[in-house]
């Protein structure tokens, strides 16, 4: 378990990023996803500039309305020049790409790349920090039981074999500057939260015995990363998750309770009609530790339950009516 200091004040991402992004530092994101681009809109709040991978242009135009900079990624074909440009000046350099069935695509493309910008930014004293979003699926099946960042990474195979395969790779390509690796739970936040799924009607109570998932908003992903680019320890693991796993059946009847509406039955695991991967991920069963990121990194969770998050994003559609 966790404590829950009284004193508690969440990390703020923007005051950490302000020494290395004010004076308008560059991070490279591949891949300008939700936790992506919580990252970015941190470090533009701190002066700095984004730029990173999509993969379609509408996205990208999208993106330039708030104010970075795309460049078109498939991983199949490299970046265009203005790209690799980019990815050159950046001082933080972050993926949130998964690895496909052939590996990891961003480093099969650009591994070259981005060791050489590693190895130049070394030469002028200053290496890039180097981050890859992982998932704390490297673990595997504990039985509902605790992990941390000691634990074993599962060898092979599945999704969590791929994980492992593509941290390795990312500590490995940059001698000069190993990558920071963040395992993830279960992402949450505004537009892709349990309240949101309620309101969708695909909201389900699917229960098996002594099942939990841990999870973590992605306002907290970014104070995460912040800390880490302002203490910066090259080829350090860092499991993210809030303080509470919990059963995702409990999860949806509290956001029915939030919202005033009737909860969905329960359904019992064999029965519920779910599509195989939905299922895989009932395969693994674990509660996850969180202190090494409050210990090395001194961060505090702005919502360290899926109640403070759910509560405050409800609070924050009432005060945008």
């Amino acid at each position: 378990m966790t404590d829950h200091p009284a004193d508690h004040e969440a990390t703020d991402p923007v005051a950490l990023l302000r020494p290395v992004a004010g004076d308008g530092g560059l991070l490279f994101c591949f891949g300008l996803g939700f936790s992506a681009r919580a990252l970015a809109r941190a470090w533009m709040a701190a002066g700095g500039r984004v730029a990173g991978t999509c993969r379609s242009a509408g996205k990208r135009d999208q993106l330039a309305t708030e104010g970075i900079t795309a460049h078109l990624f498939d991983g199949s074909e490299a970046m265009d020049a203005a790209g690799l440009a980019d990815l050159g000046r950046a001082v933080a350099i972050l993926s949130s790409v998964g690895p496909d069935a052939g590996g990891d695509a961003v480093i099969r493309v650009h591994g070259a790349d981005i060791a050489a910008a590693a190895a130049a930014g070394a030469a002028r004293g200053a290496a890039p920090w180097i981050g890859y979003l992982s998932t704390t699926g490297v673990y595997g099946d504990h039985g509902g039981g605790w992990v941390d960042e000691t634990t074993p990474t599962i060898a092979a195979g599945g999704r969590g074999g791929r994980r492992v395969a593509a941290e390795q790779a990312w500590s490995a390509l940059a001698p000069e500057a190993p990558a920071h690796l963040f395992r993830l739970a279960g992402i949450y936040g505004p537009g892709r939260s349990a309240l949101d799924t309620v309101r969708a009607g695909r909201a389900h109570r699917v229960v098996k015995p002594g099942q939990v998932f841990s999870r973590i908003h992605v306002d907290d992903i970014a104070a995460v990363l912040a800390a880490s680019i302002a203490r910066p320890a090259p080829g350090r693991a860092y499991n993210l998750c809030d303080d509470e796993a919990a059963p995702p059946q409990d999860v949806i009847l509290h956001a029915c309770a939030l919202l005033g509406v009737t909860p969905p039955p329960e359904v019992p695991f064999e029965e519920a009609d779910l599509s195989p991967m939905a299922r895989s991920f009932y395969a693994d069963n674990k509660r996850v530790r969180n202190n090494r990121i409050r210990e090395e990194l001194g961060v505090r969770l702005k919502y360290r339950t899926y109640r403070d998050g759910l509560a405050a994003q409800l609070a924050a559609e009432a005060a945008r009516r």
